[in-house]
């Protein structure tokens, strides 16, 4: 499979599947409402170009994968918070696959949906509390649990063999992505707190919010 997605034939076919994501973003929820939202579709596009671009930019990595980001988690939680939980778990779930484009590690099929659309689609889950006080931070650690969820069951099942001596699967797997997953975390809801920020994103909300 690894050799599938570095191939030409396999990076059109992962490009054929965001497009469809994209289109399915652009149309309502509702069964009455199935129009096209060229609003939703232009906020997702940005979120996702941003997370995609933010991703790239590494303040450490760790060795066996993994690393502290330049907030690239936060633009899907602001999809979500904004455009609702549907739009933003596709939104991540193209962030996913974009990655898996240009920096595919494909050793199974079901560990390329945990570390790839499943892993960056749960961040999406930011959209459950969009409507409550401070939803955004809410979601946002929402979305980090249910990334470090995807992240701990992969190292578990697919990278248990890595352990150092003294730990096992789960204890290794558990400790491993929580110390990149936290700190990455712990960065971003500081600033989320700042007032200004936090008042920027609730003006974004009352002004492009959907559903």
């Amino acid at each position: 499979m690894q050799a599938f997605f570095e191939s030409t034939t396999g990076k059109i076919a992962v490009m054929a599947v965001i497009v469809i994501l994209l289109f399915l973003i652009m149309r309502g929820g509702k069964d009455s409402e199935k129009k096209a939202d060229t609003g939703a579709l232009t906020i997702s596009a940005l979120m996702i170009a941003l997370a995609a671009v933010l991703g790239q930019i590494k303040v450490f990595e760790l060795p066996q994968g993994g690393s502290v980001t330049l907030f690239s988690i936060l633009p899907i939680v602001v999809c979500a918070y904004l455009l609702g939980t549907r739009r933003g778990v596709m939104a991540g779930f193209c962030v996913g696959l974009i990655n898996l484009i240009f920096g595919p590690y494909v050793i199974h099929p079901v560990q390329l949906l945990m570390d790839y659309p499943i892993a960056f689609g749960a961040l999406g889950l930011a959209g459950l509390t969009r409507n409550s006080k401070n939803g955004l931070i809410k979601g946002y650690i929402i979305g980090l649990i249910g990334r470090y969820i995807c992240a701990v069951l992969s190292g578990v099942i697919f990278f248990g063999a890595y352990a150092p001596e003294g730990f096992n699967a789960w204890t290794w797997s558990l400790w491993y992505n929580l110390t990149y997953l936290a700190a990455e975390g712990a960065i971003t809801v500081i600033v989320l707190f700042i007032p200004a920020v936090r008042n920027m994103f609730l003006r974004l909300r009352s002004q492009y919010g959907r559903g």
